[in-house]
Parts: C-alpha cells; sequence; structure tokens
C-alpha cells in the first residue's frame, strides 16, 4: 500500500516521471532535433502531429464538462481560446492566432496541402487511436485525473526550446512562420502547468488520489511515446507505411505483405 506522500515528494514524483519518459527522449526527436530526419519524414510527423493538435480543445472541453465549479471552468476555458484563437466571447479574433492556425503555418512551410492537412486521410492508424484514446481518458477518469494527464506541459517547455534551436540550425523550412507555435507555447504551456499543478497538488489528498494522479500522467507520457513508435516504425525503419497512409514524395514504402 502506497503512503500518503509529502507535497513536495509528490511533486518529485510527477517530475521524475518526465525525466524518465517524456518524449524528447524518443530516438525519433533525436533524430528530427538534430537534423536527422528528411523533408518527407518532417512532413509525416507534423501532418500526424496535427490530429494531436485539433484534439486539444476537445480534450479541454470534455474536462470542462466535468467540473462543476465556474471559476475553474473559466480558467481552463484559456486553453480552447489559445488552440482556436477565440476571443474571451468566443468569437474568432484576427488579433488572436491560435495554436491549430500555427501549426498549419507549420505544415504550409513544410509544403503540404492545408486541405489534405485537415482532412487528417493521411494519418496513421496508430495516431487516431492514440489521440482518441487521451480524450476518452479524460472523458471517463476522474476529473483530478483528467487534469494530472494534462501535466506534461511540466516538460513542454525544454522540448519546444530544444525544437527551435534544432529546426533554425538543421532545417530550411525554419523561420517565424513556421516555428510560431513553439514559441507561443514557450509562454502558455507555463502558465497552464502553474494552473494544473496547483490543482492537483491541493485536491490528490489521499496516497490512492496521488497514485491516480501519477499513474494518469504515466498513461500520457506512455501516448506521446507510442505516437512517435508508430512514426519511426512507418517513417524510418523498417519503413513499413500502412495503406492509405502518407506516402512522402522523397521516400518509397516497403510494402506489406499480403
Amino acid at each position: 500500500m502506497s503512503e500518503f506522500l509529502s507535497v513536495d515528494a509528490f511533486r518529485d514524483a510527477l517530475h521524475a516521471i518526465g525525466e524518465r519518459q517524456y518524449h524528447d527522449l524518443h530516438p525519433f526527436h533525436q533524430l528530427l532535433h538534430g537534423g536527422g530526419l528528411a523533408k518527407g519524414q518532417i512532413q509525416a510527423w507534423a501532418l500526424n502531429r496535427f490530429y494531436y493538435q485539433v484534439s486539444i480543445p476537445r480534450k479541454d472541453l470534455t474536462i470542462m464538462s466535468r467540473m462543476d465549479d465556474p471559476k475553474l471552468r473559466r480558467a481552463w476555458m484559456q486553453r480552447v481560446l489559445d488552440h482556436d484563437g477565440l476571443n474571451h466571447h468566443g468569437q474568432p479574433d484576427e488579433g488572436k492566432v491560435g495554436g491549430i492556425e500555427r501549426w498549419l503555418r507549420l505544415t504550409d512551410g513544410l509544403g503540404l496541402d492545408r486541405d489534405y492537412v485537415i482532412s487528417l486521410e493521411g494519418i496513421l492508424p496508430a495516431t487516431r487511436y492514440a489521440v482518441d484514446a487521451y480524450v476518452n481518458f479524460v472523458r471517463d477518469h476522474s476529473l483530478l485525473e483528467a487534469v494530472a494527464s494534462s501535466l506534461t506541459e511540466l516538460f513542454a517547455p525544454s522540448i519546444h526550446r530544444e525544437r527551435i534551436a534544432g529546426f533554425e540550425k538543421n532545417y530550411a523550412f525554419a523561420n517565424d512562420s513556421t516555428l510560431s507555435y513553439f514559441r507561443k507555447r514557450l509562454d502558455e504551456a507555463p502558465r497552464d502547468v502553474e494552473f494544473g499543478l496547483n490543482h492537483v497538488l491541493t485536491n490528490a489528498r489521499t496516497a490512492e488520489q496521488q497514485q491516480q494522479c501519477l499513474r494518469a500522467l504515466r498513461f500520457k507520457t506512455e501516448l506521446l511515446w507510442a505516437q512517435l513508435d508508430a512514426l519511426h516504425h512507418a517513417y524510418v525503419t523498417p519503413n513499413l507505411i500502412p495503406p492509405g497512409a502518407f506516402v512522402p514524395a522523397d521516400m518509397r514504402a516497403t510494402e506489406y505483405r499480403r
């Protein structure tokens, strides 16, 4: 039976999960940030990651539907506004470009057709499965676990800084427009995680609740890792791209045996 952790020990346990298994440690990200991928492989990553980006507001609205406290809902709503590019009246705001549009500027800069990206037709089956599992997780588990699953934001600023530096050093597509998503998240993620972390540290009042939060965060890191496993398998080695998935112009898929 687990013992109840002090606030500092609980916080350390949450951070330890990222230090051990956040997806910045994945071989695909090492190649991506180190200049080891061809353009088509980066296109595949950006295309598949777009499904995660457009699902973030769905995930956050699902979490909000679980919240009884209006103050908590209002605070969490900022996440939806950040990604959808809406103002506080819920209307499109030309002066506030959201995270989804910023990601599309990345895929534009990589030479992907925007309509094709938005259609989601070319994403890997594993991408769809993993991202949908995240949305289902926050629907089916407690509100505390749902909030805890968002705490991968604890580790996000470091990966964004690494990505910006690696892209600028190694790839011709890197510019203010294509990197705008990552630069903006350097400001947004710390704000989001401060709120989410405080909520978890305050509301995990039993040893079991603390363990549920730790398991939720591990689930999220594993989900992110699984997405990169699928990309590596399809586009790096053994280069087995599933039927119907995006095939970059600069590479050929090895056909599955039928």
